[in-house]
């Protein structure tokens, strides 16, 4: 189920590519699982569920997308392991926003990992099976960082799983790849700003407008929890001390502004704002889904500490259809 909010003049709508499970020391790196269960339940494999939000945003300069999830070019068996269900998702929950792929005009690619990316094309099939590639948004440019496509155009042994050409070639081919240097103003009141750290040249985006601010902070902190922790960093994070340093910066910016910020991955927290408390600084959830997680009695955690639970809080709280995760971060 999308989510429509208005900031300031601005009204955007939060998308769901749908939920799907990951391991979830992928999330949470070097934090024990004995402290990470206490925000999510794990089940009997270790794994969690997670999402994968993208943001549309209705500007001046047009309909803006934010990242489009994986798309449908997954083989079967990494669906199988992921457990993703269903196929078009992005293009449903445009529908059920008054939109279609052919409306937008900018697509962000916050980064070039396939769980943000894979959207971007598709197989030019009746029955979407293997074929010629083709943009799912025609229309639009898409805008990726000079460092992160040259990262992706020449990945290592750590980074080639989550790179894949087919979702950025077909763009460039058609001219439809916007290759930019640094932070973009994308619109009034749209601007995006580098947060080095999950990859070297990360975009996050700031939608602001009359006094309100609301920050996608993508990979640069997919789980609320991060925000909360600056030293619970993610295994995928390729520069783990520079991911601490750039949440610190986000943390300080969001909190000047009241920001709502936004969490990309976190199958429970959908939007948040900060508030200091005392000498620390905790989170106020705004948005709160509950994941189709059922795990068993057998695996329920020690009670929440007061910061899990300060994760957990929620002003608002929804069951999503359409919860998803990554694989890659």
């Amino acid at each position: 189920m999308p989510y429509t909010l208005t900031i300031g003049d601005i009204r955007v709508h939060i998308l769901n590519d749908g939920q799907y499970t990951q391991d979830g020391g992928g999330f949470f790196g070097l934090v024990p699982r004995s402290l990470w269960q206490r925000v999510i339940t794990p089940g009997p494999d270790n794994t969690i569920p997670a999402v994968t939000r993208c943001l549309l945003i209705e500007s001046e300069a047009g309909l803006i997308l934010v990242d489009n999830g994986w798309g449908d070019k997954l083989p079967d068996k990494m669906r199988a392991i992921l457990d993703l269900q269903g196929r078009g998702r992005i293009t449903a929950q445009l529908a059920e926003v008054g939109y279609q792929p052919d409306d937008v005009e900018i697509v962000v690619m916050s980064h070039l990992h396939n769980d943000h990316v894979g959207g971007s094309t598709q197989w030019e099939t009746e029955d979407g099976s293997e074929g010629p590639l083709v943009p799912l948004f025609p229309n639009a440019r898409h805008i990726v960082q000079r460092i992160d496509l040259a990262d992706a155009s020449f990945p290592n042994e750590r980074t080639r799983a989550t790179y894949f050409a087919d979702n950025w070639l077909p763009l460039q081919a058609r001219g439809l790849l916007d290759i930019v240097d640094g932070p973009q103003q994308l619109a009034a009141g749209v601007r995006t700003e580098i947060a080095p750290g999950h990859t070297d040249a990360l975009q996050v985006v700031w939608v602001e407008s009359g006094g309100e601010s609301l920050l996608f902070l993508g990979d640069g902190c997919s789980w609320a929890a991060h925000m909360e922790r600056l030293a619970w960093v993610p295994a995928f994070d390729i520069y783990p001390m520079t991911s601490i340093e750039t949440k610190r910066r986000l943390r300080h910016e969001a909190l000047k502004r009241d920001a709502l910020l936004l969490f990309q991955h976190d199958a429970q927290i959908v939007t948040a704002r900060l508030h200091p408390d005392g000498d620390r600084i905790r989170l106020a959830p705004e948005i709160r889904e509950i994941p189709d997680w059922p795990p068993t009695a057998t695996q329920n955690p020690s009670p929440p500490d007061r910061c899990a639970n300060a994760s957990l809080r929620a002003s608002s709280e929804r069951r999503s259809d359409s919860v998803g995760s990554e694989a890659s971060g």
